[in-house]
């Protein structure tokens, strides 16, 4: 058997494995086993490739280099970010997939010496979506690590300068088809493409961070699907297309669980970071609210039926998954039925809730999506809502007025009682104020939400 059809055989197997473990990857409970099966085809993918190359001691210094400093950074970062930070950990890790297709392209470029439109068209392709996905996966996570505002930035004239970039770009690239590998025109293509990937986020606001991180993380599969193409190289375009293609549809469901179109999304301006708000009861325009105390709060939950945690970003915040789960188990013991109502934008990223509770070892069937649980509050005794804003906030079916009218939302409302966690008045990321807190069936319980909980915990056993 020749090395050829070696090749071809581990590229069928690897694409396999991709496949199968990006379908374990669509449920909390085989997620783990997905990414498990996926890394196996790479590895394959990764090891059948190695004896296909030409070998110059130059080549094994940079690949082994490679090799050693990125499995080393990616190893102790993975091992070292905190739940919170996983959002931009997981875009400048998707920004650096597009910056390696980008370079790669360049680097067949630089090397090609006569005109070949099979080999520049992909390239072409993979310098242009490589090199936005990048630069916005880069903005993207100084937004969400802080390094800058996470307020849209805007400026007169903003989207004519972008469509611009846009025709500079496509300009670019028809010449690079017509007049054949020129680093002239390659180069500057690259460099613009970085110009317009910066550009694309900056107008976009942390609340919509959930959703661009989802379409960077199709671009960089589009672009490492034109690098397959680049190279002949079959497992990169399957790998490459399935993750462009599950990117694609997660943006989608994404942007109908936020009830607004991607091009609002993307163009719209929305979604701003919220100033914080001072800790306590006042509310907007001088409006009181009901706070309460973790004794009494803890008597009502040990004598329910029934209980629904809503979790949100500030429960990742606070650490506080291990806390959630204590809880959840005295409850149990008391027999108290305890479910977790997943709204699909909660947190900083796709799944983000899902991770965070799996952490804790929170059993899988008690992670209701949106959809599954939405009509049992209404049959609730209490629902708490820990660390969540806007995807509870009633303004979005009853506020026609209000930015997020529209929005599916999780209908906590519905419950017999509402315990709302929070430490403070202050918004969530689309910046208005939820009605929810004001409800007479609301009782606010302020303070950092692990330390609460954990309160929480002792008053149900002494209850």
């Amino acid at each position: 058997m020749t090395l050829q059809l070696v090749t071809a055989l581990a590229y069928l197997v690897a694409a396999s494995l991709f496949v199968l473990g990006l379908k374990q990857l669509s449920s909390p409970r085989g997620a783990r086993r997905g990414n498990l099966i996926a890394a196996v085809g790479m590895v394959l993918a990764l090891g059948i490739t190695l004896p296909n190359l030409t070998w110059t001691a130059a080549g094994v210094s940079i690949v082994v280099g490679g090799v050693t400093v990125g499995g080393i950074v990616g190893a102790v970062a993975a091992r070292r970010v905190q739940m919170t930070a996983m959002p931009q950990m997981v875009a400048l890790f998707n920004g650096v997939g597009g910056g390696a297709a980008a370079l790669l392209a360049v680097s067949e470029l630089l090397g090609l010496k006569h005109h070949d439109l099979a080999l520049e068209l992909p390239s072409d392709l993979s310098i242009i979506i490589g090199s936005i996905s990048f630069a916005g996966s880069c903005i993207a996570f100084a937004k969400l690590q802080e390094l800058m505002t996470g307020t849209p930035i805007t400026y007169p004239g903003q989207q004519i300068v972008n469509a611009g970039l846009a025709l500079a770009i496509v300009a670019l690239a028809v010449g690079v088809l017509i007049a054949g590998p020129s680093a002239g025109l390659f180069l500057p293509l690259l460099a613009v493409a970085l110009v317009l990937g910066v550009a694309f986020v900056l107008p976009i606001g942390g609340a919509d961070m959930p959703v661009v991180i989802s379409l960077l993380n199709a671009f960089t599969g589009l672009a490492v699907a034109a690098s397959g193409f680049v190279l002949s190289n079959f497992a990169l375009i399957v790998a490459g297309t399935l993750v462009g293609a599950s990117g694609t549809i997660l943006t989608t469901l994404m942007s109908s669980a936020m009830g607004r179109s991607l091009a609002n999304v993307l163009f719209g301006a929305f979604g701003s970071v919220a100033p914080a708000g001072a800790a306590g009861p006042p509310g907007e325009e001088g409006r009181s609210v009901r706070s309460g105390n973790a004794e009494d709060i803890g008597t009502l939950l040990a004598y329910s039926r029934s209980v629904i945690i809503v979790p949100g970003y500030g429960l990742a915040v606070a650490q506080a998954q291990h806390a959630a789960r204590e809880l959840a188990d005295q409850l149990e013991a008391r027999g108290v039925e305890v479910r977790y109502a997943i709204h699909p934008v909660a947190g900083r990223m796709p799944g983000h809730m899902n991770v965070l509770l799996a952490e804790a070892n929170v059993p899988y069937e008690q992670l209701k999506e949106m959809d599954e649980i939405n009509d049992d509050f209404k049959n609730t005794d209490v629902v708490m809502v820990v660390g969540a804003n806007d995807v509870v906030n009633p303004a979005a079916h009853d506020s026609p007025s209000s930015p997020i009218y529209g929005m599916p939302v999780l209908r906590a409302e519905d419950a017999a009682n509402i315990i709302f966690m929070k430490r403070s008045m202050r918004p969530g990321f689309a910046g208005i104020d939820n009605e929810l807190m004001y409800n007479s069936k609301t009782t606010m319980l302020f303070g950092d939400a692990k330390e609460t909980l954990t309160k929480l915990v002792a008053a149900v056993k002494a209850a």
